[in-house]
C-alpha cells in the first residue's frame, strides 16, 4: 500500500487539484447563463395537453372593435364573464381573469363585475405582491431583514374581493430574463395565504369535478418550483378573441365545463414573457398560466437537485475522468469522454422524466475540458519522453540510426538491409590490455572513457555512424543510412584526427603511470549490407559483408598511431591525400594475394 502511494500520489494529488478547480469554476457561476439555456433546450419540449383549457385573448382584433385599453370599462369583462356563464350546459367549470381591478372605479360598473363574477362562484381574480428586501416577522414578536418579502400588494376592490376567490399573477424572471419558475403561494403579513392563480383555478377545477387537488409541486426554500412548459407560445389551449365571446360569434359549448383564462393577448398590452421553452418568442401570461395550470392538474412535478449534492457529483466525476483521461491511448480517452458525457446526458433526460432536474452542462463540459487539456498535456509530456529518450537512445546508438528510425517508423524497425556503398572505419586502442592490468577498475574505466569519448567526438565531428563499441575498440561507417557527399573523405579525416587527438592523451598517460598507448586503425571503402540485424526481440543496425571485415582487418595489422588505408580509399581520394604504399607486404586474413595496403601520412590542404 505504501509503495503504490508513492507511485500513485502525484497523479491522484493533480487529479484532486484540477478537479477541485473545475467543480470551483462551475460554482462560481461562471457557466450559470450557459448551463441554464443548455437545460432548457434539453429538457424543455412540447408534450400532449389534457385539452381542459380554453384562452380568452385580449388580442388586438378586440381593441380595434372595442377601442383603446386604457378607455375600457368593468362592464366589459363583466359582461365576458355573463357570456361564459349563460346558460347551465355551457358553463365553464372555472374562469380566470389575468387582470388587476384595484381600485375602486364607477360605482355602476364595479357593481356589475362584482355581481357578475360572484353570481356563479367560479371566477377567481388577480392579486399581484411586490416583493424586495424588507422586515419580516420572525415568529418570536421580533422582525428580521429578508432579501425576498413582500413590500406591497395589489387585490381586488373589497366588493370584487367579497365575491371572487383571488390568485396572484406574479412571474419572477431568473437573473437571465428568463421565465423558468413559478411561485405556487405566499404569506401576507397579516397572515393570509395567497395562493397564485394558476393554483387557484387548478383546485377549483378538481373540485368542479368533484375531487381535489392531492399532491402539490416540490418547491424551494421561497416557494418556488420548475416549470415543465407544455409547448411554445401559440400551442397550449385554443384562443378566442374576447370580441368574438361578447358578440356571441363563438360557440357556448367550447367552454362547458373547461377553464377559461382570460387575459392580456396583444403585444402592445406588454404581458409576455421569454420562458425556458422558447427564448425567442415571448408567451402571453394568460399562456404561462395554463403551462402551470395543465402541470398542476397531471401531476408533472419537477424538482431541482440541491446545488451541494451536483458539486459533489461534479467533482468526483471529473477526479474520475482526470484518472481514466491521464496518460491514455487517445482512443481510450476518446471512448471515455464520450461515454461519459453522453451517458450523463441520456442519464439527465430519464431522471427529469421521473422529476429529478439536474445540471445539464456540468459534467460534459467539464469532461470535454478535461479531455482536451489531458490530451495536450499527454501530447506534451510524449514529445518530452520523446525528445528525452532519443537524447539518451543517441548516446548508445548513432544519432543518424535515431533520426533515420524516428522519420520512418515502425518500418525502421523491421529486418532486414539494403546494399549500400560505404566507407567503414575500424579503431583500436593499441596498449591498452597491458596498460589496464596495472591499474585499478576505476582508472580503467575513466581512462577508457577518455579514449572512446575522443574516438566518439572524431566520428560524429565529421558526420559519421558510430556503429558499435566492442572493447576498447570502435566502429563506424560514413555513406549510410543517409546518403553523404564527399564520405570517404570524411571518414579519412575522422581517423587522422584520431590519430592527432590521441598524441595528447598518451603523453598525459605516460607523465601519470609510465605508458604510452596509440590507436591503430583502418578504413575501407565498397558495398555492404547495412540495415537492421539480428532478431525481432533483438536487433542491431550495422553494416556487414567483405568491405566491413576487409576494414576490421587493415586495423587489426595496423601499428600504434598508424592509419591503413586500402588502395579502393586512395584512389576515392586520389591528390587529397598523402599516403605510401606497402604494396602487398602486409598480409589481410582472408585476403588473396596482391591486395595492396597503404599507410595515410596526411590530408593535403
Amino acid at each position: 500500500m505504501v509503495i503504490w502511494w508513492k507511485n500513485q500520489r502525484k497523479k491522484i494529488l493533480g487529479a484532486f487539484l484540477v478537479s477541485l478547480a473545475l467543480t470551483l469554476v462551475a460554482a462560481s457561476g461562471i457557466w450559470s447563463g450557459v448551463n441554464q439555456a443548455a437545460c432548457d433546450a434539453w429538457y424543455q419540449h412540447r408534450m400532449a395537453a389534457g385539452g381542459e383549457i380554453v384562452l380568452v385573448g385580449i388580442d388586438q382584433k378586440a381593441l380595434e372593435e372595442l377601442g383603446p385599453y386604457n378607455q375600457w370599462g368593468r362592464d366589459i369583462m363583466a359582461r365576458a364573464i355573463e357570456a361564459l356563464n349563460q346558460t347551465e350546459e355551457s358553463r365553464p367549470a372555472v374562469i380566470g381573469v389575468d387582470v388587476l381591478y384595484v381600485s375602486e372605479n364607477q360605482a355602476e360598473t364595479d357593481r356589475q363585475l362584482a355581481q357578475a363574477a360572484g353570481r356563479y362562484g367560479n371566477v377567481v381574480m388577480a392579486c399581484a405582491a411586490d416583493f424586495g428586501i424588507g422586515l419580516t416577522p420572525d415568529g418570536r414578536g421580533d422582525y428580521r431583514l429578508e432579501d425576498f418579502s413582500v413590500r406591497g400588494f395589489e387585490e381586488a376592490y373589497p366588493a370584487l374581493r367579497r365575491e371572487a376567490a383571488q390568485g396572484h399573477i406574479n412571474a419572477m424572471l431568473d437573473g437571465d430574463g428568463i421565465l423558468r419558475h413559478h411561485l405556487l403561494r405566499f404569506a401576507l403579513p397579516d397572515g393570509r395565504e395567497i395562493p397564485s392563480m394558476a393554483l387557484a383555478v387548478a383546485e377549483r377545477f378538481r373540485e368542479a369535478l368533484g375531487e381535489s387537488l392531492d399532491k402539490l409541486p416540490p418547491t424551494n426554500g421561497r416557494g418556488f418550483w420548475y416549470v415543465p412548459f407544455y409547448g411554445k407560445p401559440g400551442d397550449l389551449g385554443g384562443t378566442v378573441s374576447l370580441a368574438d365571446l361578447l358578440e356571441g360569434r363563438t360557440d357556448p359549448d367550447l367552454f362547458a365545463g373547461k377553464i377559461v383564462l382570460i387575459g392580456p393577448y396583444a403585444p402592445a398590452l406588454q404581458d409576455s414573457f421569454f420562458t425556458s421553452i422558447d427564448h425567442a418568442v415571448p408567451m402571453f401570461g394568460i399562456e404561462y398560466h395554463a403551462n402551470v395550470v395543465q402541470a398542476l392538474l397531471d401531476g408533472n412535478f419537477k424538482r431541482e437537485a440541491g446545488g451541494r449534492i451536483q458539486f459533489l457529483v461534479l467533482f468526483m466525476v471529473l477526479f474520475l475522468g482526470t484518472v481514466v483521461f491521464w496518460k491514455r491511448p487517445v482512443q481510450v480517452s476518446f471512448l471515455a469522454w464520450l461515454l461519459g458525457g453522453g451517458g450523463y446526458l441520456l442519464l439527465s433526460r430519464l431522471l427529469y422524466h421521473y422529476g429529478l432536474v439536474l445540471h445539464v452542462l456540468w459534467i460534459p463540459a467539464g469532461l470535454t475540458v478535461l479531455y482536451i487539456g489531458c490530451l495536450a498535456f499527454n501530447y506534451i509530456q510524449a514529445a518530452l519522453e520523446k525528445r528525452r529518450v532519443t537524447r539518451t537512445f543517441k548516446r548508445y546508438v548513432a544519432p543518424e540510426i535515431v533520426n533515420e528510425i524516428l522519420k520512418e517508423g515502425e518500418d525502421a524497425l523491421e529486418l532486414g538491409g539494403k546494399l549500400t556503398r560505404i566507407a567503414v572505419l575500424f579503431v583500436d586502442v593499441r596498449g591498452f590490455t597491458p596498460m589496464s592490468e596495472m591499474l585499478k577498475p576505476a582508472q580503467v574505466v575513466e581512462i577508457l572513457n577518455r579514449y572512446l569519448t575522443l574516438i566518439s567526438d572524431c566520428i560524429l565531428r565529421n558526420g559519421g555512424t558510430l556503429d558499435k563499441f566492442v572493447g576498447d575498440a570502435a566502429m563506424a561507417f560514413w555513406g549510410a543510412p543517409v546518403s553523404q557527399e564527399d564520405y570517404v573523405m570524411k571518414a579519412v579525416q575522422a581517423a587522422a584526427d584520431m590519430v592527432k587527438g590521441s598524441k595528447a592523451l598518451s603523453e598525459e598517460l605516460e607523465r601519470r603511470y609510465g605508458r604510452r598507448v596509440a590507436f591503430g586503425i583502418g578504413v575501407h571503402v565498397g558495398e555492404a549490407v547495412v540495415g537492421n540485424i539480428g532478431s525481432p526481440e533483438r536487433m542491431d543496425y550495422t553494416a556487414i559483408g567483405d568491405t566491413v571485415n576487409t576494414a576490421a582487418r587493415l586495423e587489426a595489422n595496423a601499428p600504434g598511431g598508424t592509419v591503413y588505408i586500402s588502395r579502393a580509399v586512395a584512389d576515392e581520394l586520389g591528390g587529397r591525400i598523402q599516403a605510401t604504399s606497402l604494396g602487398d607486404t602486409v598480409k589481410l586474413k582472408g585476403k588473396k594475394e596482391g591486395f595492396e595496403v597503404l599507410v595515410l601520412d596526411g590530408i593535403c590542404g
